[in-house]
């Protein structure tokens, strides 16, 4: 069939229509100017947007845990205090039938609470961190949520919910035993401080390793329950033999339980603190577990 030919002034009329059409959409005057319009540098207003966007992202994945963490059962924060103060109760009862006094003060609750809180807020950082990609999945389809957005706001989350613990339960516990001590404030938030950090450091690799080897969430809870044996919070560093002194130093739980001691008996002094060594625990596996997940994490997603 031979080609249609096209009238000339239709053909202009054409062409006219079609250039009004791209002048109304695209300003610039040709389509070589659009294309150079469009790779001009906007870099400031980008990252602006990004940040933006980054700071509404965190809390609203924050909200999204409090509401179907703590929003979707019986007594919601209720247990996060009902939990480690019955098992701070428990030890308190059963150990002042087998001792006579505390090692440290008068209050076994106030022994036990000190250690046994910091090893909570590692274990609960540890774990729950740990399973933020799992829990936040299927949301890091999105381009603008990030593995790291995830991470942050269940450690950020985390974090305060368990500081709170930790004062409300050690502040009922001198109103209860009717105690007066003097505090060390630095020492105490320290330790806290020190302990959110290893339970991240050890998230930030357990993020990695729950989701590419799912049997390690069963072994990591098997690893953690009997840390409450080693880690002082039932017996003093000092007051072990000598033979677990020198094996049991390398647990940074112990060196973390000493110093929050240290905040609430003036006259307790452990010559064994080594916050350097602390901060390495916490730089290792930290730095491994984002160095794995900047590779990985698009495969872990997609298994």
């Amino acid at each position: 069939m031979p080609n249609a030919v096209v009238p000339r002034p239709l053909l202009r009329g054409l062409v006219s229509v079609l250039r009004g059409n791209y002048a109304r959409h695209y300003p610039c005057r040709s389509l070589f100017e659009r294309a150079v319009m469009s790779d001009l540098p906007t870099a400031p207003v980008a990252r602006s947007h990004d940040f933006a966007i980054r700071y509404r992202a965190i809390p609203a994945l924050m909200l999204r845990e409090m509401s179907t963490r703590y929003g979707r059962t019986p007594g919601g924060y209720l247990w996060a205090i009902l939990e480690p103060l019955g098992m701070i109760i428990i030890l308190s009862i059963v150990y002042s039938y087998m001792a006579g006094t505390p090692p440290l003060g008068t209050s076994f609750l106030l022994f036990k609470a000190t250690g046994f809180m910091i090893l909570q807020v590692f274990t609960v950082l540890g774990g729950q961190v740990g399973n933020a990609l799992a829990f936040s999945k299927p949301l890091l389809r999105y381009p603008r949520v990030t593995w790291g957005d995830a991470i942050l706001a269940r450690f950020v989350l985390n974090s305060l919910v368990l500081f709170g613990v930790t004062i409300l339960i050690l502040w009922g516990i001198i109103l209860y035993d009717g105690l007066s001590p003097v505090l060390r404030w630095g020492a105490v938030i320290e330790a806290l401080v020190l302990a959110a950090l290893l339970g991240l450091g050890v998230a930030s690799l357990n993020c990695y390793l729950f989701m590419r080897f799912p049997v390690w969430q069963q072994l990591w809870a098997i690893i953690t329950r009997p840390l409450f044996l080693i880690s002082g919070v039932i017996l003093l560093y000092d007051d072990m033999p000598d033979e677990a002194q020198n094996a049991l130093w390398y647990n940074p739980l112990l060196h973390l339980t000493g110093l929050i001691r240290v905040g609430f008996y003036p006259l307790y002094r452990p010559d064994y603190i080594s916050l350097l060594y602390v901060g390495f625990c916490i730089t290792i596996p930290m730095a491994l577990g984002l160095l794995l997940l900047h590779r990985y994490h698009r495969d872990l997603l997609n298994r």
